[in-house]
């Protein structure tokens, strides 16, 4: 893909969450094809700084895009928005927050891809809020000029899971989300109900999570005894590489069901009202997706069904 000579340093805007930061990648990737030689650096926050240099995607990596205002980090970023002189900036964000540093930059304000007010490549369709990510994106991205747009690849992610010691027939479970969209989780006690069916399966479940959900995985672990759980103990990294072994991921519409659906796991995402799949489920071959007014609703037999034609088992109990 040829690239305009004139543009040496190029800035991406992606401050987060995790679903949407994985859902990034692929544009990421596609700005550095589209920019080979030019410095590029990305601009988020710090849980996914390391994720973001590790891609090889960038040349540097700022954490500090999401400082508080008014605060002395938040002049000091601004500070060094304006002495990085970037030639064009992917604001990926499209957020209030985002679309302000644009005006800040004034009087000499970079080529920009997004939706503030004024910018030289304005995503501008009024249809965009309820596009998936991934569409929304890739439509950003070609008002941009750009005529290629990749997919995510996390090929290229590595890391040691030998510590964790699983048997080869395992299957992942995401039983946590956001604190406070509590809607958007399916019962403990199904997922506990679910593990215990994957034991007597044959295939034992792991739990992953933050501190935040420990006392929710705690319950799972004490209810099937076989489940390994592996709370608090995982990267991001770590997550997509016992992705790529796993029999299966289930869980609810959260970050690190992007990290496993992206890793090739064949993954079953759990939605509620509260979320709308076709806006922000994971994108990937070996995705679906499970929905009902609320999760409450969902049985345990709805999922095993969703398992067993996905193919993961040959048990009686997913006849």
């Amino acid at each position: 893909m040829s690239e305009n000579s004139d543009i040496s340093r190029v800035a991406v805007i992606r401050l987060g969450s995790l679903g949407d930061f994985v859902q990034a990648m692929g544009p990421c990737k596609s700005i550095r094809h589209h920019h080979p030689s030019a410095h590029i650096t990305l601009i988020t926050t710090p849980p996914f700084a390391e994720f973001g240099q590790a891609s090889g995607y960038f040349d540097d990596v700022w954490a500090n895009g999401r400082a508080p205002w008014p605060s002395a980090s938040m002049w000091r970023f601004l500070s060094d928005l304006r002495g990085g002189r970037f030639d064009f900036v992917y604001d990926l964000q499209t957020s209030n927050r985002t679309s302000w540093y644009y005006q800040l930059l004034w009087p000499r304000r970079p080529n920009w891809s997004g939706v503030a007010a004024g910018c030289s490549h304005p995503h501008n369709n009024p249809n965009r809020i309820p596009m998936h990510t991934v569409d929304r994106q890739a439509e950003q991205l070609r008002i941009a000029g750009l005529t290629e747009i990749l997919p995510t690849d996390l090929s290229w992610v590595e890391a040691d899971t030998t510590q964790f010691d699983l048997p080869e027939r395992y299957a992942l479970l995401v039983p946590g989300g956001s604190p406070h969209r509590p809607a958007k989780r399916w019962p403990t006690d199904k997922y506990a109900a679910l593990a215990s069916l994957l034991t007597d399966a044959g295939i034992t479940p792991v739990l992953l999570g933050a501190g935040a959900e420990r006392d929710q995985l705690e319950a799972i672990a004490q209810d099937t005894p076989a489940a390994r759980n592996l709370c608090g103990r995982t990267d991001f990294q770590q997550i997509v590489c016992l992705g790529r072994n796993a029999q299966a991921a289930i869980g609810n519409d959260t970050g690190p069901m992007h990290l496993l659906a992206a890793s090739g796991a064949p993954s079953l995402v759990l939605f509620s009202h509260d979320s709308d799949p076709d806006r922000c489920a994971p994108r990937a071959e070996r995705v679906r997706t499970l929905r009902r007014p609320t999760l409450e609703a969902l049985e345990l037999d709805d999922v095993a069904h969703e398992l067993k034609q996905m193919g993961m088992f040959g048990h009686d109990r997913f006849s």
